[in-house]
């Protein structure tokens, strides 16, 4: 039987908020915060990420991920280069201490989640199967969000319609 949203909503965001909870006890002993930690995650790969990536990534609006950079390049983490292919954008990278930072924290939050492996891990794939619907549940509502705009707005018009009937 499916759930009603505000039930999945519910569970989402307690889970959510317990993960973040438990991953921010981690980077508390490093100083770290948990949106520093998905910047030098992204920026783990080495590749270079723009500012508009890096928000979407840390969850961060553009002028919170702004004064974010700019510490984490007075901290030496991470360093900014001017896009090779769009000269108009610019590219956060690690420095080597930034990259040498990543793998700590990475380990720590690692080694932290570990005795929840077995369960996410378990014969059945129920970790796999969990991330494919958290996944898939995701990309919906981005799609959802795009095509779907008109029909929220003029839903939530209708329903201001009535109450004020």
């Amino acid at each position: 039987m499916a759930r009603r949203p505000q039930e999945l909503l519910h569970l989402l965001s307690r889970a959510e908020r317990l993960a973040v909870r438990r991953v921010r006890s981690v980077l508390d002993e490093f100083d770290c915060s948990v949106e520093a930690w998905r910047v030098l995650d992204l920026l783990s790969d080495g590749r270079g990420h723009n500012m508009t990536a890096l928000a979407d990534h840390a969850f961060l609006p553009a002028p919170s991920l702004t004064k974010l950079i700019d510490q984490l390049v007075d901290q030496n983490l991470v360093f900014r280069r001017v896009d090779p292919t769009d000269r108009r954008r610019v590219l956060a990278h690690l420095t080597p201490r930034g990259m040498r930072r990543w793998q700590l924290l990475a380990r720590e939050v690692r080694a932290d989640w570990a005795e929840l492996a077995p369960l996410l891990a378990e014969e059945d794939g129920a970790g796999e199967r969990l991330e494919l619907l958290l996944d898939r549940l995701a990309r919906s509502l981005e799609d959802g969000a795009s095509t779907d705009q008109d029909k929220v707005t003029a839903g939530r018009a209708e329903h201001a319609t009535e109450r004020g009937r």
